[in-house]
C-alpha cells in the first residue's frame, strides 16, 4: 500500500508521518507537495527509509519528456510516471531518459503510464476530452501503448485491473488510486473500490490518501485496512 501525502508543507508531512512511523513503507509525492518543497522532499523521505512514488505525470513532447525523466532519475525516487495520452514515442523517450539518468549499478525507477484519472467519468471522457467509447476500452488501449513503449505498468482504477492484466499480462504492474475503505467519503473520485476489492481484482499497488492521512487516528485506520485486507486473503 502506498500512502498519498497530499500536503503542501514539510511540517504537515512530519505531523502526518509521526503516528505512522514504523507502519508504512511507501509514500506518494504529488504535484502539490513537489512544487511546494522541491526535490528536497524526496531526499527527506528517502532518509526516513521510505520508498517514494513521485507522481508528476510528465506529459510533453518526447525530447522534453526524456530530459525531465533524466533529471527525475537523479532524485532517487522508486517510481515515476507519465501520461499515456502523450503517445508511444513520448513514453519511449521518457523511459530512455530515465535509463540515462539512473546511476550505474542502481536499479531504474519503476516507470508507469497514467491511463484515465479515477476522477474521470464516462460523460467527461466522451463530451469534454472528446474520446469515444467506454472508459474501459480507452484504459486498455492506453495500457497496451504503455507496454509497447517498454514501461513497467499503468495507473488505473482497480475496476479496470482484470481487463488490463488479461490484455497486457499478469506481470504488467497496476497501480491503483481510487481506494476507499468501507464507509469513507469518496471525495472527487468516481471509479473506486475498497482495499479488499482492489486486491481481489489483482491490483499490485494500492494508493490510499485522505482516508488515512485525514483520519482522526491515522495509525488505527492503517491497521484496520491492513487487517481487513489480510482477513480477506484467508
Amino acid at each position: 500500500m502506498i500512502v498519498a501525502l497530499d500536503f503542501s508543507t514539510l511540517e504537515e508531512i512530519k505531523q502526518c508521518l509521526e503516528p505512522l512511523e514504523g507502519r508504512i513503507r511507501y509514500v506518494k509525492v504529488g504535484m502539490e507537495l513537489s512544487y511546494a518543497e522541491g526535490p528536497a522532499i524526496v531526499h527527506y523521505l528517502k532518509e526516513r527509509g521510505l520508498k517514494v512514488f513521485l507522481d508528476l505525470k510528465v506529459h510533453d513532447i518526447p525530447n522534453t519528456a526524456r530530459g525531465a525523466m533524466k533529471s527525475l532519475a537523479r532524485l532517487g525516487a522508486d517510481m515515476v510516471n507519465v501520461h499515456a495520452a502523450g503517445g508511444v514515442a513520448m513514453m519511449e523517450a521518457a523511459r530512455e531518459g530515465l535509463e540515462q539518468g539512473t546511476a550505474a549499478g542502481s536499479p531504474r525507477p519503476i516507470l508507469i503510464g497514467v491511463t484515465m484519472l479515477t476522477s474521470t467519468s464516462l460523460k467527461t471522457m466522451n463530451e469534454q476530452i472528446a474520446l469515444p467509447g467506454t472508459v474501459e476500452d480507452v484504459v486498455v488501449h492506453y495500457a497496451m501503448m504503455t507496454k509497447q513503449a517498454g514501461l513497467d505498468g499503468v495507473v488505473a482504477s482497480p475496476l479496470e485491473v482484470p481487463m488490463i492484466k488479461k490484455a497486457a499480462g499478469e506481470s504488467f504492474l497496476t497501480v491503483t488510486p481510487g481506494i476507499r475503505p468501507l464507509g469513507s467519503d469518496k471525495g472527487d473520485q468516481t471509479r473506486i473500490t475498497t482495499p479488499e476489492q482492489a486486491i481481489r481484482l489483482g491490483s499490485d499497488y494500492l494508493v490510499i490518501g485522505r482516508a488515512i492521512t485525514a483520519a482522526k487516528d491515522p495509525a488505527a485506520t492503517w491497521e484496520s485496512i491492513v487487517s481487513a485486507v489480510e482477513a480477506d486473503r484467508l
